[in-house]
């Protein structure tokens, strides 16, 4: 894909900063950009972009036309050149194509990591530990029902929902180590 914004094909990319990451995710149609693209495997074209966009913004699909028309001109004058600018995404002018950039797996990790709501991986992972550990503690004193499963098994049990989580998690991220080796 062609960089419209001077770049040549080959040239070394910058690393992004962390004050660049949080200005791209502070924006909900930036965001809502790198979401769609990471759930596409091929590029994506601006048209679809605003298409998806203007439907989660107005709560209706098809969205009305004319807040297509103002999330697909926001997109073209704004946020498509400034991810673009940043090697967030690769975004072809021309063929009005985007498709993730060089820099999109570290704004994806920002992504994974400060989700908008809700838990953490990090935090879930921990609750299950901590769950694990309550469950064999209450197995090992005799409390009724629990104790009918052995210590042991609960530990695995707890064990095998923290690496089922893990495996779920790495697998359905389009930025992880699997997606990349598939390519």
């Amino acid at each position: 894909m062609s960089h419209a914004r001077g770049r040549t094909r080959g040239e070394q990319v910058a690393s992004i900063g962390e004050a660049d990451i949080h200005d791209v995710l502070r924006n909900d149609r930036r965001r809502m950009v790198l979401e769609q693209l990471g759930e596409s495997d091929t590029s994506v074209t601006a048209r679809e972009l605003s298409e998806t966009i203007a439907a989660r913004e107005s709560g209706s699909d098809p969205p009305p036309r004319d807040v297509r028309r103002s999330v697909y001109i926001s997109l073209q004058q704004t946020h498509l050149p400034k991810l673009d600018d940043l090697d967030v995404i690769d975004y072809d002018e021309a063929d009005r194509e985007v498709r993730p950039g060089a820099n999109a797996a570290e704004v994806g990790v920002y992504m994974e990591v400060v989700p908008r709501y809700g838990l953490t991986f990090a935090e879930f992972h921990a609750g299950l530990g901590v769950l694990g550990a309550l469950l064999v503690a209450a197995s090992t004193v005799g409390v009724p029902l629990l104790s009918a499963v052995s210590p042991a098994a609960w530990a695995v049990v707890a064990f095998a929902a923290i690496a089922a989580s893990g495996l779920y998690r790495t697998y359905s991220q389009r930025s992880s180590l699997v997606h990349r080796l598939r390519r």
